[in-house]
C-alpha cells in the first residue's frame, strides 16, 4: 500500500519509526546514486557514535555493558541465637527512575573521489537528538562546523518538524515544516534552502560535486515512497489515531480530509 501523503508522512516522524526511516533513507540514497556516480565517485555510509543520557520523558531500558562485572554479596541473616535487634527503617523508600546512558549510532553519507579519497560532499539526515539540546546536538553542531570550515559541500536534510532549526539566517516568512540546505564550499557563507510544507512534495535536490562535473538529482520523494511500500509501514501505522507530532489546526484538517 502506498503512502497516502504526497510528500512527507507525518506519522513517520514518530520516535518509534523515525530511526528505521532514517537508516533506510541513508541506504536508499547510496544505492540510488552510486551507479550514477561511478566510476569517479563513490558514496559511502559513515557512522557517528556517542553516549547520551536521557533526562526527559521516554526512558528506555538498555543492556548491561560487557565490561561490567557483578560479584555476589552475602546476605546477612540473624540466627535464632543472635541478640542483634533489627529495627525497621523510619523513612519509607520512594520509587524513582535513574536516567540510563544510551549509546547512539547515527548514519550519514560521504561522497568521495575514488582516486584521491577526497571527501567531496557530506549528506546528513537530521535525527530528533540532533534537534534537541544535549550531547547529540552538540556532537552534530561540532561536525557541521568542521564541514562548513572545509572544502567539502554539505547537504542537510531536515524532515522533522519537532525540535530546533539548525543555525541559519532566515526571516520569519521563510519558516516552513521541513528544510533541505545545500552549502557549497565555494559559495559560503551563502547556501541554498529548499523549504516546503506538509502538503507539498519533497523536492529532488542536486548533488554538488567538483565544478567540472554535472550534478545528478537525488529523488528524495521517490525514495521515501519506495521505503514506505517495501517496509510495509502501512501495517505499522494506525491512521485512525492522530500523529504523535502535534499538527497545526489547518494541517490537521488537511490530514483528516486526505485520510478520508
Amino acid at each position: 500500500m502506498p503512502s497516502p501523503f504526497p510528500g512527507m508522512n507525518p506519522y513517520l516522524e514518530s520516535p518509534t519509526l523515525w530511526s528505521q526511516i532514517h537508516t533506510h533513507l541513508i541506504v536508499a540514497i547510496a544505492e540510488k546514486m552510486n551507479p550514477i556516480l561511478r566510476p569517479k565517485y563513490r558514496m559511502a555510509m559513515e557512522q557517528r557514535v556517542y553516549t547520551e543520557t536521557d533526562n526527559g520523558n521516554g526512558f528506555e531500558l538498555v543492556g548491561i555493558p560487557d565490561n561490567v562485572v557483578f560479584t555476589p554479596t552475602s546476605k546477612i541473616t540473624p540466627s535464632l541465637s543472635s541478640n542483634i535487634a533489627i529495627a525497621p527503617p523510619k523513612v519509607k523508600s520512594l520509587p524513582i527512575i535513574i536516567p540510563q546512558p544510551e549509546t547512539v549510532k547515527e548514519w550519514y553519507l560521504k561522497v568521495k573521489d575514488v582516486e584521491t579519497k577526497q571527501v567531496i560532499t557530506v549528506i546528513e539526515i537530521l535525527s530528533p537528538k540532533n534537534k534537541k539540546a544535549g550531547e547529540g546536538k552538540n556532537k552534530y553542531l561540532k561536525k557541521r562546523e568542521q564541514v562548513l570550515m572545509s572544502l567539502t559541500h554539505l547537504i542537510e536534510i531536515d524532515l522533522l518538524r519537532k525540535g530546533e532549526i539548525m543555525p541559519m539566517n532566515i526571516n520569519e516568512d521563510m519558516k516552513t515544516d521541513y528544510r533541505i540546505v545545500i552549502s557549497r564550499s565555494d559559495h559560503r557563507p551563502h547556501a541554498e534552502l529548499y523549504a516546503f510544507n506538509l502538503a507539498q512534495e519533497i523536492p529532488s535536490i542536486p548533488l554538488p560535486l567538483k565544478p567540472e562535473d554535472q550534478e545528478p538529482l537525488i529523488p528524495l520523494q521517490e525514495l521515501l515512497h519506495n521505503i514506505y511500500e517495501k517496509g510495509s509501514y502501512d501495517l505499522a501505522i494506525n491512521y485512525q489515531k492522530q500523529p504523535s507530532i502535534e499538527l497545526s489546526e489547518d494541517d490537521q484538517i488537511w490530514v483528516d480530509n486526505l485520510l478520508k
